[in-house]
């Protein structure tokens, strides 16, 4: 084509070529790959989870079943669940077998969850801070339970029982913090004073041996007590000076101890038959076998 007297080409189309069209992505195609990318990403994280739970040795299917927010969580909040707990004292074994048992606390906020509970310890109840752990230890239970509706009024229920001064709540007895103050608590005391103990009698009695309040009535004090009034023929008096009788397995310690003594025709009170070791109640016996055996002497002498 003549412009100006000059000739000058029109621009014409690149040729065409099927292979390169064939070749290019389309935006369709980069959406597509963006997306597998993503979904590859996320798995591996999702995996990454899975291996970190594995390590504290928690069951990864109950832990997704109890708690499906597990599954949206990230690694870090995961983390930053275990440096609270380790923070207290708690050993890496110990985080897993608590995260184990109570998963929720997975997903849970460091500082609005699980400090409040280790400032509640620390500053209200009054156990050390090398004690937090055992606390914990002896009882996780504590850490899915509200400050506000559960532990301090069973705190405040406990000290009016008599639970102060030297008798104060510690690491060993923290776990009565969890209990309903109503059903539980009130009910163990109830079922004390329909033995015949007055209620004054019962305060003193749980103050001296905790374990009476984390007891069953069924399957623990109902079947003890039985056996103590009507086998043993034991006085509720000797109970109001040795409450820990309560604490002893009936099956393994008090029954095979007391038929001891009975074959032999021998007695003694609650706390020398049921304190003592296996190897010094032996002891125990053959000296007061032998005690006998020399009255006898002595007396046809």
């Amino acid at each position: 084509m003549l412009i100006n007297g000059g000739l000058q080409l029109l621009a014409a189309p690149p040729p065409s070529n099927p292979s390169l069209r064939k070749n290019k992505p389309s935006f369709n195609c980069i959406g597509q790959i963006s997306t597998a990318a993503l979904t590859a990403d996320a798995g591996l994280l999702f995996r990454e989870k899975l291996i970190y739970l594995a390590h504290l040795k928690i069951d990864t299917r109950k832990a997704l079943t109890q708690n499906p927010n597990l599954r949206s969580t990230p690694l870090s909040a995961l983390h930053s669940i275990e440096r609270c707990l380790a923070s207290m004292g708690l050993h890496r074994a110990a985080v897993g077998r608590i995260l184990d048992m109570y998963p929720r606390l997975l997903t849970s906020d460091p500082y609005l969850d699980i400090y409040p509970i280790f400032d509640f310890l620390l500053n209200e109840v009054g156990i050390p801070f090398p004690e937090i752990s055992k606390s914990i230890s002896r009882c996780p239970r504590i850490l899915v339970c509200s400050v506000e509706a559960q532990l301090r009024p069973a705190f405040e229920f406990l000290q009016s029982l008599g639970f102060v001064g030297r008798n104060a709540i510690t690491a060993h007895t923290t776990v009565l913090l969890v209990y309903n103050i109503e059903i539980t608590l009130k009910g163990k005391l109830e079922y004390m004073k329909s033995l015949g103990f007055e209620e004054s009698e019962v305060r003193k009695m749980v103050v001296r041996s905790p374990g009476i309040l984390t007891f069953s009535i069924e399957n623990n004090l109902v079947p003890k007590i039985e056996y103590f009034q009507t086998v043993m023929k034991g006085d509720l008096e000797e109970l109001k000076r040795f409450p820990q009788y309560f604490s002893f397995s009936l099956e393994g310690k008090i029954k095979p101890r007391h038929r001891m003594l009975v074959q032999y025709g021998l007695k003694l009170p609650l706390s020398n038959m049921l304190k003592v070791s296996d190897g010094d109640f032996i002891a125990m016996l053959m000296e007061m076998r032998l005690g006998r055996a020399k009255q006898e002497v002595d007396r046809w002498k």
